[in-house]
């Protein structure tokens, strides 16, 4: 091959790696799994090299971890790290919308209420999956009208991070009624061009996530720990 050939525009294993990513994001592969990598050789008839090239970009990535002698397994948050990785999307995304509201044209505007639109919808229904998505694109679209390559940068490579969770937060009673408020809030926002009541609302509503998050981790801690006096008849 000379430099002069034509190149493909994806190889396969830059496939293999984005329907991979999409697994995780999606939670088909879920936190802490363990990927047969036997399994998807054998469901996707490909070899396993380049499912092994595919696993290192992810593993690049942060999404997954390659473990010597045993194999791959899909990243997971701890407590800390979502301690850790919110206040730094808050700031980053808070940024997002202080340069949107400066730089969005009507049209885009137009556009990030029609995306709003959609999430008033699954928050009516109580459509979490769905709340999910849709939360994803608006948030993403307003990164993209921020038009900021360096933040864009930045802001989407820690998005893969945040996305491990997929939302978890929504499942915390009460807390979609209070997204969505949060929203309405930051939609009137960038709707005035008022950018710093943007940053800091959309730094709040992060907040608001990893407070949400912290909750429903303590509640399921708590729903799994054994009772008092059930440990204490144990321990005797």
């Amino acid at each position: 091959m000379t430099t002069s050939e034509p190149l493909r525009p994806t190889s396969l294993h830059e496939e293999v790696a984005a329907r991979l990513r999409t697994m995780v994001f999606e939670r088909q592969l879920q936190p802490g799994e363990w990927i047969d990598e036997m399994a998807l050789v054998e469901q996707w008839h490909i070899s396993r090299t380049p499912l092994r090239e595919a696993l290192k970009v992810l593993a690049a990535e942060g999404l997954v971890t390659l473990v010597p002698r045993r194999g791959c397994q899909v990243a997971e948050l701890s407590e800390d790290d979502a301690a850790d990785l919110f206040p730094v999307m808050a700031l980053l995304e808070g940024r997002c919308a202080f340069e949107a509201a400066r730089k969005a044209t009507d049209a885009d505007i137009t556009e990030l209420q029609a995306l709003h639109a959609a999430l008033e919808d699954c928050a009516a229904r109580g459509d979490i999956d769905g709340y999910y998505r849709h939360n994803h694109v608006f948030h993403s679209r307003v990164q993209s009208l921020a038009a900021n390559r360096w933040l864009d940068r930045t802001t989407s490579d820690l998005r893969r991070f945040i996305r491990l969770l997929r939302g978890r937060q929504l499942s915390w009673p009460g807390r979609m009624a209070q997204s969505i408020a949060e929203h309405r809030a930051l939609l009137q926002a960038l709707v005035a061009r008022d950018a710093p009541r943007a940053e800091r609302l959309m730094h709040d509503h992060l907040m608001a996530q990893l407070q949400a998050l912290k909750a429903l981790r303590r509640n399921e801690a708590a729903a799994s720990s054994p009772p008092l006096e059930e440990s204490v008849v144990h321990a005797r």
